[in-house]
């Protein structure tokens, strides 16, 4: 019996000292690397292309630094930043400046940007005509339905003489702000990741450059017409909750992500179809 005790205290006093063992460390702390130094993790969310993409290139320069880049996936613009509201990442690398304003002031985030990394010009891409000369009285304009984006798809039709806006409205322009559309055309908004299965439903549809890479399409070679990355607003940036931005692996990705070595991957990779705005 008493050896059948001691058998016991000794399991249970395993099992105690097993719990703490596990139990230390802070919600970032890894668990050390081959060195035995302590890890840091960083969890950023992304969309594909170009965003994983360039975070995959970045892990290694985090690594070196201690952190473990942990890229979470996403194929929408919705979730990510609830993610990010959520606390369940860390940051997310997906968005550009007006879209990431428009989400604060719609779901009441508290999300700011920490650097700009890169433009991805928004393009318009027919699957029925070569020109834009071609296009048809009454043709349907497919487009991203994200408030943040109404603007800048009237922007770039207006760069083509397609339609007139109200002077003044720039980038803040809505379809009630057309003072002339000559070829009468019909707007149909659609959620922006289902535009590269749909662009044929339409005469034209506006693609947001990440989608568009990721359906096989070449902005520079494909878009009918291309938005200009001059005075461009629409910088894709890190995003992060506010009273974050000084955490060091946020800096730390800062300092890695707008390096020498990502800007030539950026240009040497994507053909200036994503542009680096650092």
């Amino acid at each position: 019996m008493k050896k059948i005790l001691q058998f016991g205290f000794i399991f249970a006093l395993i099992l105690v000292l097993a719990a703490c063992g596990q139990g230390q460390g802070g919600d970032n702390e890894g668990a050390g690397n081959e060195n035995g130094e302590e890890v840091q993790e960083l969890t950023v969310g992304a969309t594909l292309v170009p965003h994983a993409e360039i975070l995959e290139f970045v892990k290694p320069m985090l690594e070196e630094e201690g952190i473990a880049l942990d890229i979470v996936e996403f194929t929408d613009y919705t979730t990510p930043n609830q993610t990010l509201d959520a606390g369940e990442i860390d940051a997310n690398f997906f968005q550009h400046i007006p879209y990431l304003k428009a989400e604060n002031e719609a779901a009441g985030y508290n999300l700011v940007d920490v650097v700009g990394v890169h433009i991805e010009p928004m393009g318009a891409y027919s699957a029925h005509y070569d020109s834009i000369e071609e296009l048809p009285q009454g043709a349907t304009i497919l487009h991203p339905m994200a408030v943040s984006e109404e603007g800048r798809f009237l922007a770039l039709l207006e760069s083509e003489g397609l339609i007139t806006l109200e002077e003044g409205v720039g980038f803040n322009g809505t379809v009630d702000d057309i003072v002339d559309n000559p070829k009468e055309l019909e707007f149909t908004g659609v959620e922006a990741a289902t535009l590269p299965a749909l662009y044929q439903d339409g005469d034209l549809a506006i693609i947001n450059t990440n989608y568009a890479l990721e359906a096989g399409l070449s902005p520079a070679e494909d878009a009918l017409i291309l938005e200009s990355p001059d005075d461009n607003p629409f910088v894709n940036v890190v995003a992060t909750i506010e009273g974050q931005e000084d955490d060091p692996r946020i800096q730390a990705l800062v300092e890695a992500i707008t390096s020498e070595e990502v800007r030539q991957f950026i240009e040497e990779n994507y053909e200036g179809n994503v542009i680096p705005a650092f």
